[in-house]
């Protein structure tokens, strides 16, 4: 024992041994990590910051540009329904132009298996149900695939970090996604920037079954409501294959209006207003 009387005092280079070993341990541990880990790690922590907001309504102003510049505009209403335990219904009614007044898009999507999906066209005056085999389709002529406009469910995807990145001015995570239905979806993967400090995706790169990057989707103008919940006031969906875009002007965001699920059934779509 020593003169102090401690019986465990240790000499300083055995303190530096233990601390450089502790550091070893620590970056090990991180290490350990492997990019897929983390890519899905990131993915939940987005899919976590925007749980809980119940419900919302907004106006979408589609603008559709051909390969010319000629643009044509559509305005929809969306409303969504957040599911527990599974992904959101969302009902999206086009008010003009004419030629597509009345027509509604009601989706059930799901955390695993096929979405469900259904479109009602008022000159048929009868609900078609959308097939998983055409969910790479286009979406009423945009450059949104029928895959698009469904809510991104984790489950959807694996995932793996690629690096870090700083992009529009902000320090990003990117991560690739690979559907996990592969015989269906359109792509082969996506690339995506989510903001490190609110883990918002700025942008998206999508690619064919070829592997050619086919599209990219940007966000923009994005506000804060109740507090946590994040979205953009624009969307814009450019294809460098065909040169067309499209871009989703969005205003008058209304959460917790008290939407139900009666108000999604397919028997809403014809009575949609």
């Amino acid at each position: 024992m020593s003169k102090s009387g401690s019986k465990f005092k240790l000499k300083p280079k055995t303190v530096l041994t233990t601390m450089l070993s502790l550091l070893l341990v620590v970056t090990a541990l991180a290490a350990a990590e492997t990019a897929e880990e983390k890519g899905l790690a990131i993915a939940r922590e987005a899919d976590l910051r925007d749980t809980g907001f119940g419900d919302f309504t907004a106006d979408m102003r589609m603008v559709l540009k051909n390969k010319h510049g000629q643009e044509s505009i559509r305005k929809i209403r969306i409303r969504t329904l957040e599911v527990k335990g599974d992904g959101d219904k969302n009902l999206s009614i086009f008010d003009t132009p004419a030629d597509v007044k009345g027509t509604a898009f009601l989706t059930y999507t799901h955390k695993v298996g096929d979405d469900d999906q259904w479109l009602y066209l008022p000159a048929l005056k009868r609900v078609k149900r959308i097939s998983s085999r055409n969910k790479s389709g286009s979406f009423m002529g945009s450059e949104f695939a029928y895959e698009d406009i469904s809510s991104q469910e984790v489950e959807k995807y694996t995932y793996k970090w690629i690096k870090d990145e700083t992009y529009d001015g902000k320090e990003c995570f990117v991560i690739e996604s690979y559907p996990v239905d592969k015989k269906n979806s359109g792509y082969t993967r996506q690339v995506n920037w989510i903001d490190k400090s609110q883990y918002r995706i700025l942008k998206t790169d999508f690619y064919d079954r070829k592997n050619s990057r086919l599209k990219t989707l940007t966000f923009k103008g994005y506000r804060q409501y109740l507090g946590k919940y994040w979205r953009p006031d624009e969307m814009n969906m450019v294809n460098h294959q065909n040169g067309k875009s499209t871009r989703l002007i969005w205003s008058n965001y209304k959460f917790r209006v008290g939407l139900k699920a009666r108000d999604f059934s397919k028997n809403s779509l014809k009575r949609a207003r």
